[in-house]
């Protein structure tokens, strides 16, 4: 079966081939690979496309390998979050340390922040943010949503969810 894959990667030397292997391990043809190092996610990962053949039933054990070597993996096939919310962020987010915040849904597993849009008018002034969530289904869009609520009021960061 063929499998188009996005993942995100680290930017360390070693990612790609940390990537590639486990595909060859259980396998699988690699067709295609699409290394985007110019192009960071809001998270400040790598975007890499796979294209791929592999026998369907070794799918989930390469995504399991991929997610212990700490890869991100977006998308299998077709879009595989498949419900989305924008919230808006109030504060001192980047002086909050952002990335500590994505990185709290993006471990979930079962949510990512796929969107981000900041601005921040000055260095002492609250800046604000459109962030995208997305996630496999409702009840782990509802998940990934108190885990931000939670993470930003640690931080003194206000949010405007959907109703």
């Amino acid at each position: 079966m063929r499998i188009s894959m996005d993942i995100e990667l680290k930017d360390i030397p070693g990612q790609l081939v940390q990537a590639l292997k486990p595909v060859s391990d259980l396998g699988g043809n690699i067709i295609s690979v699409l290394h985007q190092r110019d192009k960071k996610t809001a998270s400040g990962r790598i975007p890499v496309q796979l294209v791929f053949e592999m026998e369907e039933s070794r799918l989930d054990r390469l995504v399991e390998k991929l997610k212990a070597k700490g890869m991100h993996v977006v998308s299998i096939g077709k879009e595989r979050l498949k419900d989305s919310m924008v919230v808006i962020l109030i504060g001192h987010i980047v002086h909050s340390d952002i990335r500590d915040t994505i990185e709290r849904i993006d471990s979930t597993g079962f949510a990512e922040v796929v969107g981000l849009s900041l601005s921040m008018p000055g260095v002492d002034k609250k800046s604000s943010a459109a962030l995208v969530l997305s996630a496999i289904g409702k009840k782990e869009l509802k998940e990934a949503l108190k885990i931000l609520e939670e993470t930003a009021t640690k931080k003194g960061i206000m949010i405007i969810s959907p109703i």
